[in-house]
């Protein structure tokens, strides 16, 4: 690396490099290893298992790094920025969702197809709902997801902006069942972080939201059920607002206009 006459200053100044890569406190990127064993698909791939194990919160380069075996620095020349890394990531996991033939299957089959992968792949990635109120997530696999959706809205005889109405119905629809979940493992790990049990303390403070249930009649006789649950629902609630969204999107055609009532008038 050092020609023979490199003076003694030189030659220790570069152990002192050397030994400050070594060191595991080294925040500046000085060798090319590391950079060059990581690829962006394992550093996205990477990011999203954190994410699925820690939410957004969780998410940080040196946490990532350890997860690679490299260092945080190694990270951010690969994807620039966290905020990068996790439209990365949430454009990734759109690619998840399978796109139903429209040759093979009619279209209210497929809608229900596309939308139930959708709630399947945000509740699997539920810090992608997180996400969308912090992040700008579009890229190739959001685009592709968006594009058969409308593809499908217009094989039901839907055309320009009520195909994106129609879609955006059903997408919203999915996105507020999310949620629940989405919140549920959210403040199990924040009541984690705070210490002590997170399933006692998330009890005790649905004990309090059960006392105050008991002074609203039908609040009251819900409780003990699934419905009392935190950010729950009743079983089959997601596939009973689905039959009824795709049930009034088909009406839409079956039904003469002057029956169907605008919501402005």
């Amino acid at each position: 690396m050092f020609k023979s006459e490199a003076t003694p200053r030189l030659k220790h100044s570069a152990n002192g490099i050397l030994e400050r890569c070594a060191s595991r406190y080294l925040v500046a990127y000085l060798g090319r290893m590391p950079r060059d064993r990581l690829t962006r698909k394992q550093i996205v791939k990477a990011a999203i298992d954190l994410l699925d194990t820690d939410g957004l919160e969780g998410l940080n380069m040196r946490a990532l790094g350890r997860r690679l075996g490299s260092a945080a620095t190694a990270v951010y020349w690969h994807v620039g920025s966290k905020d990068n890394l996790i439209a990365l990531a949430g454009d990734h996991v759109w690619t998840e969702i399978t796109l139903p033939d429209l040759t093979a299957v009619d279209w209210r089959t497929a809608a229900t197809s596309m939308a139930t992968d959708l709630r399947t792949m945000l509740t699997r990635h539920s810090w992608l709902v997180q996400a969308f109120g912090s992040y700008p997530v579009f890229g190739l696999g959001k685009a592709r997801h968006d594009d058969h959706s409308l593809a499908i809205y217009e094989a039901a005889g839907f055309t320009g902006l009520r195909a994106d109405q129609a879609m955006a119905t059903v997408f919203t629809f999915v996105l507020g069942n999310a949620l629940g979940p989405a919140a549920a493992r959210s403040l199990t790990r924040k009541l984690s972080r705070d210490g002590g049990n997170a399933e006692e303390r998330l009890g005790e403070i649905m004990a309090k939201a059960r006392e105050i249930a008991t002074q609203f009649p039908r609040l009251r006789a819900r409780l003990g059920t699934a419905a009392a649950d935190y950010a729950a629902a009743p079983e089959d609630t997601f596939e009973f607002g689905l039959r009824a969204i795709l049930d009034g999107l088909e009406a839409q055609h079956i039904l003469p206009p002057s029956s169907i009532r605008r919501i402005d008038e």
